[in-house]
């Protein structure tokens, strides 16, 4: 399959999956809510520590169906699971609301992987059938929320890294790979696992880095 192709499906694949929130987020309740959420995450969901993701402007499509699938155990994570497993779904909702309010912080890229970060962002790899990463996420990293893409900009790299290896190993089927089904609605391979599966590690370290330094 060619690139422009494999793109198509690939942004069709996650629109059929859209839906609306089940309940209407109350930011401001949810700022009450989120006490537990700082400890990781950092009061306006700036976390402080790389291997945390920020959370600050995350879209609330997005957050929410995050929230929900490891309470479902669709998406595996020991610390999220407990911290969900006494949430309802308005709880869930509230919180999405209030970080989607936030800001994020922009980090910095290293001034030597910038160029090779924003070529693979932006364009993609031909030869390899990498997808650009802006095709879904935006030129800026916001994200298209109603389709579920989440917001990228001034995430940690390491962060960033981290889940593409995840996901590059759930796309090859790499033996030891932890399950990362949150996208697609838990169809495996699902979107980011073909995307990834085709990343080297240059490529990745080198878009991880951009990404951290990408905002509006």
């Amino acid at each position: 399959m060619k690139l422009m192709g494999k793109i198509s499906v690939l942004l069709l694949s996650g629109l059929f999956s859209v839906s609306a929130l089940a309940v209407e987020g109350d930011a401001a309740a949810g700022e009450k809510k989120a006490a537990p959420c700082a400890a990781c995450h950092g009061q306006d969901g700036n976390s402080a520590a790389p291997t945390f993701p920020k959370i600050a402007g995350q879209g609330a499509e997005y957050a929410f169906k995050q929230l929900m699938d490891f309470k479902s155990g669709k998406r595996q994570n020991a610390l999220m699971q407990g911290q969900v497993a006494g949430l309802s779904e308005q709880d869930m909702a509230d919180l999405a609301a209030f970080y989607a309010g936030q800001t994020v912080k922009v980090g910095k890229a290293d001034p030597e992987l910038v160029a090779a970060g924003e070529r693979i962002y932006r364009g993609g790899n031909l030869e390899t059938g990498v997808a650009a990463c802006s095709g879904c996420h935006g030129p800026a990293g916001e994200g298209v929320d109603a389709a579920r893409f989440p917001a990228l900009g001034g995430q940690h790299a390491e962060y960033i890294e981290s889940q593409l290896k995840a996901f590059r190993a759930a796309g090859r089927g790499d033996i030891g790979a932890t399950k990362r089904v949150n996208d697609a609605d838990g169809d495996a391979p699902g979107m980011m696992q073909s995307v990834a599966a085709n990343m080297s590690d240059s490529e990745i370290k080198a878009v991880a880095s951009f990404i951290a330094g990408l905002g509006k």
